[in-house]
């Protein structure tokens, strides 16, 4: 089987998910106790206006034809309007105000937990039983372990009484450039990047700077539960690396330890890490929800909490679309690196 039967393959399997995540959200929507009409209505509800409602949302429809209406239009990516949020607006606006600011947060989070678990897995792994594995060993167990809700407002409040424990010394409002604790990211310097940064890189780079401090606090609890996972994980990869036959034969052969550990044992023990990190997506978008919300981040995972507590069905709907779309093709591309790190894994079978 070639690499591109393969992954046409994988992309017709990836259908029956899709098509059940969906058939599970309409069912969670529309069955459950979510009533747009009455957020749409609010205190000025009275039965003939919300029957009239109903009937202009197409909510008086027999719920099989509801339901297939809505496969349709999302599988066509008819996604609508918003009926509560942001009435007649629809969601393709939505969605690009609000999710430069979640794929900030997600690569901020991402690029911690990469570049710091990872590692810290590793440099432990390479020295075990010493007092540096300890530490790591026991930092990515409490990371790992501490909620992100919790450790959200709990990193609120320590920032914002940092200047009152240190008498001044250090303010993390003022620390670089400053900004405030729980704060929107500014991203306008992704609008028009090359034409702001010839006209004025000063004020672009101050900008970049600013937005970077903004979500820094927000992806460092995001990427904590990814952070501690892949150090535990990668620190079992290599010590299970360390001691296999290839690695002894290499060292009896002479090859020296720098190549030793770059090309033997870190590519090796990267490939038990391949399905932790793609499956760091499932923490992502969930984790979202809870942390832009602790910091006003106000992207999509924002925007999801507010629809679902006020019953935006369209917009629930097409959100829970997405990222069912955004986990199904994380695990495909789990599979393709698989081939990329490991050349022995083969596409049949």
């Amino acid at each position: 089987m070639s690499r591109w039967q393969y992954f046409l393959r994988r992309v017709l399997m990836s259908i029956p998910v899709v098509i059940f995540g969906t058939t599970i959200t309409f069912a969670l929507i529309r069955l459950g106790p979510l009533d747009p009409v009455s957020a749409i209505l609010g205190t000025q509800y009275n039965p003939q206006a919300a029957e009239q409602i109903r009937s202009n949302l197409g909510l008086n429809q027999p719920l099989w034809s509801q339901y297939f209406d809505f496969m349709y239009d999302l599988f066509t990516f008819q996604l609508g309007q918003s009926w509560v949020i942001a009435p007649g607006t629809t969601a393709y606006e939505l969605i690009e105000v609000y999710a430069p600011r979640t794929i900030w947060l997600g690569f901020w989070s991402v690029v911690i937990a990469l570049f710091v678990g990872i590692p810290l897995g590793f440099y432990a792994g390479l020295n075990p039983n010493t007092p540096s594995d300890y530490v790591a060993s026991f930092g990515g167990i409490v990371w790992r372990a501490m909620p992100n809700f919790w450790l959200a407002i709990m990193l609120v409040t320590a920032l914002s009484q940092l200047g009152a424990w240190t008498n001044g010394l250090f303010t993390w409002q003022t620390w670089i450039i400053k900004t405030n604790v729980v704060t929107p990211p500014a991203l306008g310097f992704f609008q028009s990047p090359i034409e702001r940064f010839m006209a004025d890189p000063g004020g672009w780079f101050n900008s970049l700077i600013r937005a970077t401090k903004q979500i820094a606090p927000a992806a460092l609890v995001l990427g904590s539960a990814s952070m501690g996972n892949e150090m535990r994980i990668g620190r079992t990869a290599v010590l299970e690396t360390i001691n296999s036959n290839y690695v002894e034969t290499a060292r009896a052969k002479g090859v020296s330890g720098r190549s030793l550990v770059w090309k033997h044992i870190f590519r090796n023990a990267l490939i038990p890490l391949v399905p932790i990190i793609t499956g760091e997506a499932f923490l992502l978008l969930g984790g979202s929800v809870f942390v832009e919300t602790v910091f006003a981040i106000n992207g999509l995972g924002w925007l999801f909490f507010n629809a679902a507590i006020n019953g935006d069905l369209p917009l629930i709907g097409t959100l829970m679309y997405i990222f069912i779309l955004i986990l199904v093709g994380t695990n495909i591309l789990q599979d393709f690196l698989y081939t990329v790190i490991d050349p022995r894994v083969g596409y049949d079978g």
